[in-house]
């Protein structure tokens, strides 16, 4: 899929833009009825045909005509139908125009407001499907404008915006959205996401005055209690007029900024003139509107503004994008860096086009992210990654004997041995069922994970560093820093949730090493191996040590130690070896039992725990790339 189109279908206005991935490096605004921006309205004539735009306004073969619907579009129920129109006579210009081809493989970018939940948007989305629309996607307008600004070359923040916590304010003629995005992910504001305030409160000001002083005050009003479509006309042409204004409001201060307006009526026309200089431009932002509860409009944008603030609970935008056609006039910027003095505020240079664009946009990023998805599945469906792990696997076991067998020996092995010096085990050969038992508990603690932790992360880094080589391709290719696959950005063992448990890299059939050298320890005290005679005070430790020279003599060591595993040792002989006798000892073959554990786990180790570890590690590992990918670039649904 190549052609992707954004539809930003506003309440007083719409547009819709086209981008082609083989040749576009930029949204093309497409003309609808002559018009990159178009009204939103449709009228329905009485030989059935259907118009859109501002022909439909004033059109006096009209049977129904409608505007200013999209906003109510949650309240009321006509509002549906009134979408769907609108919306099949857009689609049949785009056919009628050439601009979009029957059966082409291509989708719809469609914008709503943020605070639209997901039933809202389903149904917002059902009717461009019932309505015969290519394939079509429901974005958030404030999203779509943020994709708009990363894209947009002359703002120079690219990619940079999604690591920024920004503000987003879209001002519409009916309403002002905002949305607060951290990290490429918008959260939902207290606010609701939608104020109810727009431009279209300016042009009614602007309209009513200009009302006021016309000579012809009283025939207007009448025309207009008779034909809402000519009122509907006049108030798009005061907007038309405001934007002129503030497009250049130093130059339009001293000079005068009218547009005059001929209405149909009867045999003579009607004129008004529109007129907007200094203090009607003051009126527009202070002069108090019923609709507003009796306040202005800069008293309810300020106010919304400080609502959105106080919402926020993470971190304070350090940007605020404007976008929509209200967001030119400076004094915009002005409040905004009243309300996030900290912030910086920034648009586009066309902010009435920012959704369209964002939306087509969107469509292509979209489409850019199934593609890398998709080649990171394949990458992960690949034996690769098992690959990488199972050639270093030794250096991982390496390091967690490093990390474990002390401690081991200190909190299993030297309690055990000292629960038998004091009795509670009565034979030697007991040991080895306690033991293994011990060492199972001991490995499945938070203190054995711990421990684990240092090893298993410098590993994982090694593991990464060989991925990168698979990964980073894949990222040039369809421009994603590189740096979103690399684990070695996420290398906090909270965040990647890759486990590796104690107990698997010490499998109980591979430790019979460690039950076998603490036996032999005590057998070895006890009869004075290893260097250390047994050592007792008075008459009984002489009796012991000659009775236990008697023996050696008489069985040989071998048998000797046979004897002792299976025999009731008399707790006085016990507690002859001092406990520090049995750590000194342990401590002395500390590295002798690390290294024969090494040779034990990288030359005889059982080949299906090794299997099976490699099979966990990696497919963590899998899963972590698969959630990197998903949230790579900012999430579009």
């Amino acid at each position: 899929m190549n052609r992707f189109y954004g539809f930003d279908l506003g309440d007083a206005e719409s547009a819709v833009t086209r981008l082609d991935s083989t040749k576009d490096l930029i949204p093309e605004v497409l003309n609808i009825n002559e018009a990159k921006s178009f009204i939103t309205a449709y009228a329905l004539l009485k030989d059935g045909k259907l118009l859109i735009g501002e022909g439909a306004c004033y059109n006096p073969d009209a049977i129904k005509r409608k505007e200013r619907f999209k906003s109510r579009f949650l309240i009321d129920p006509e509002a549906l139908s009134d979408v769907k129109s609108f919306a099949s006579g857009v689609l049949g210009e785009l056919y009628l125009s050439g601009q979009l081809i029957q059966g082409e493989d291509c989708c719809f970018y469609i914008g709503c407001p943020a605070g639209w939940d997901r039933v809202a948007r389903e149904e917002y989305r059902m009717i461009f499907e019932k309505t015969g629309y290519p394939p079509a996607k429901i974005i958030s307008e404030s999203r779509a404008a943020l994709v708009s600004a990363c894209q947009s070359k002359h703002l120079q923040v690219g990619y940079d915006i999604l690591n920024k916590p920004v503000l987003v304010v879209d001002i519409g003629s009916s309403t002002t959205d905002f949305a607060y995005i951290n990290g490429g992910r918008e959260v939902e504001l207290k606010t609701g996401g939608e104020v109810f305030l727009g431009g279209g409160i300016m042009d009614e000001i602007l309209l009513e005055e200009s009302i006021k002083r016309s000579p012809n005050e009283k025939k207007i009003r009448n025309i207009f209690k008779e034909s809402e479509p000519w009122q509907s006309y006049c108030d798009f042409a005061a907007r038309r007029l405001k934007e002129k204004y503030f497009s250049d409001e130093d130059y339009w201060k001293h000079n005068t900024c009218t547009q005059p307006v001929t209405i149909p009526h009867g045999l003579i026309p009607v004129k008004l003139t529109l007129t907007i200089n200094e203090e009607i431009a003051d009126q527009l932002f202070n002069q108090k509107v019923e609709r507003l509860e009796n306040k202005s409009f800069k008293e309810v944008f300020l106010d919304s503004l400080k609502q959105a603030k106080e919402a926020i609970t993470d971190r304070q935008p350090e940007l605020i994008f404007l976008t929509g056609g209200v967001s030119k006039m400076p004094v915009i910027r002005t409040w905004c860096r009243q309300a996030f003095p900290d912030a910086v505020v920034i648009s586009s240079s066309e902010p009435e086009f920012s959704v369209a664009s964002g939306l087509a946009w969107c469509g292509k990023i979209d489409e850019e992210l199934r593609q890398f998805k998709e080649e990171i599945s394949r990458l992960v469906e690949s034996s690769q990654v098992e690959r990488i792990v199972e050639s270093h696997i030794n250096e991982l076991y390496h390091d967690a004997v490093e990390s474990m067998v002390e401690p081991i020996l200190e909190h299993v092995a030297l309690p055990i041995t000292e629960r038998w010096r004091s009795g509670s085990i009565e034979k030697l050969a007991e040991i080895d069922a306690i033991m293994e038992k011990e060492i199972d508990s001991y490995l499945h603690t938070d203190e054995a994970r711990q421990l684990l932790m240092k090893p298993v992360s410098k590993w994982l880094k090694t593991v990464s560093y060989e991925l990168e080589e698979f990964t980073m391709p894949i990222c040039v290719k369809h421009n994603v820093p590189y740096s979103a696959l690399s684990l070695n950005s996420y290398l906090s063992m909270s965040d990647i949730e890759i486990n590796v448990e104690a107990k698997s890299l010490f499998a109980l059939k591979e430790i019979t090493w460690l039950i076998d050298a603490t036996v032999s320890i005590v057998i070895g005290l006890l009869c004075g191996g290893g260097g250390i005679a047994l050592v007792a005070n008075g008459l009984p430790g002489i009796v012991a040590g000659a009775v236990v020279s008697l023996l050696i003599l008489a069985l040989g060591k071998e048998k000797m130690q046979e004897m002792l595993l299976n025999s009731r040792i008399p707790k006085p002989v016990r507690l002859m070896i001092p406990k520090s006798h049995l750590k000194a000892r342990l401590d002395v073959i500390s590295s002798e039992v690390k290294n024969s554990l090494y040779a034990k786990l990288e030359q005889e180790k059982n080949e299906e725990i090794t299997e099976r570890l490699v099979k966990e590690i990696s497919l963590q590992i899998e899963t972590c790339l698969s959630k990197m990918a998903e949230v790579v670039e900012i999430p579009l649904g």
